[in-house]
């Protein structure tokens, strides 16, 4: 389980995902898995989330398991999120990586509403 040198990468390959309808409170929505043995490391570039219906709340949270389980730490939490607007949550300024085994997930903190959620990111290896 050890991540590449980042220094001597022989590849570099940018991704997109995204997960529509983020509806139900507090059900955790991976966005990206990083598996345990991969040997990559993800970079995180952007993290978008618009709002659809009504003004509702999203927590992202970086998980020490590739399945979006285990213990976390907030990225933003209970971010509120207007009616038809969007909101970055991570951006080029404030990247980060994922290590192997690590995951980043979304959920909606409130009943309001529904989240469209995008992420950009970088597989490194």
């Amino acid at each position: 389980m050890a991540a590449p040198n980042i220094v001597n990468v022989t590849t570099i390959t940018g991704i997109t995902t995204w997960k529509a309808n983020v509806g139900n409170a507090a059900a955790i929505h991976t966005l990206v898995s990083n598996a345990s043995s991969s040997n990559k490391v993800i970079k995180i570039n952007n993290i978008t989330a618009t709002g659809i219906g009504e003004t509702c709340e999203i927590t992202t949270k970086i998980f020490d398991q590739a399945a979006g389980a285990g213990s976390s730490v907030s990225i933003g939490t209970t971010l509120s999120v207007p009616v038809y607007s969007s909101l970055v949550v991570v951006s080029k300024e404030n990247s980060f990586y994922l290590a192997e085994n690590q995951s980043v997930g979304v959920f909606k903190t409130n009943a309001n509403g529904q989240l469209d959620v995008t992420c950009s990111y970088e597989e490194i290896s």
